[in-house]
């Protein structure tokens, strides 16, 4: 029996945007900018990977040591 190989997580625009709770508007921004990397499917549809949207995210660096 032949095991299903992971595949990457695409997700629409609107579920990026509620998982990282942002508006569309700036996930679209984040786009542009290149700071979420984004794929098109077809003529409109833009999908974004998971685990790049999760990548997108950075630490704030702690005044305190």
């Amino acid at each position: 029996m032949t095991s299903k190989r992971d595949l990457p997580t695409y997700v629409s625009l609107d579920e990026a945007a509620e998982i990282m709770s942002l508006s569309t508007r700036t996930i679209r921004r984040r786009i542009s900018d290149g700071t979420i990397p984004a794929y098109q499917c077809g003529r409109r549809s833009i999908r974004v990977r998971l685990d790049e949207l999760e990548s997108a995210l950075r630490r704030i660096p702690s005044a305190r040591q």
